[in-house]
C-alpha cells in the first residue's frame, strides 16, 4: 500500500523555503534536478527539473526569468511535509519561546 504524500500550505513553503537552485544531478549525466533549500541553506527535498518544467506556466514562454519563477511556483506547492519536519518543529518551538 502507497502513502499519499502531503503537502504543506504555500504560505508556509513562503516561511521555510530560502532558495530553489537548478544543479545536475550528481549520479546521472545530463539530467537536471530543482534543489530546494531551507533559509538556513539546509538542503530540504529535490525534483526532476523537466518534470517540474512540463507541469509549469510562464507568463512568458520565452523568457528565462519568467520560466524560473513559473517553476519556483510549482515546486513551492509541492513541497511535501516529511521534507519539513524539522523545520517545522524548529519554528514551532522558537514560536512557543517568543509566546512566553
Amino acid at each position: 500500500m502507497t502513502e499519499e504524500v502531503k503537502f504543506i500550505p504555500y504560505e508556509v513553503a513562503l516561511q521555510i523555503v530560502g532558495n530553489v537552485i537548478e544543479e545536475e544531478h550528481i549520479h546521472e549525466n545530463n539530467r537536471r534536478i530543482l534543489t530546494v533549500y531551507d533559509k538556513q541553506g539546509k538542503e530540504l527535498c529535490w525534483y526532476d527539473a523537466e518534470e517540474i518544467l512540463a507541469e509549469a506556466k510562464p507568463e512568458n514562454p520565452k523568457d528565462p526569468d519568467s520560466i524560473k519563477q513559473a517553476a519556483v511556483e510549482v515546486v513551492m506547492r509541492q513541497i511535501p511535509t516529511w521534507a519539513v519536519e524539522a523545520v517545522l518543529a524548529r519554528l514551532e518551538k522558537e514560536k512557543g519561546a517568543a509566546e512566553k
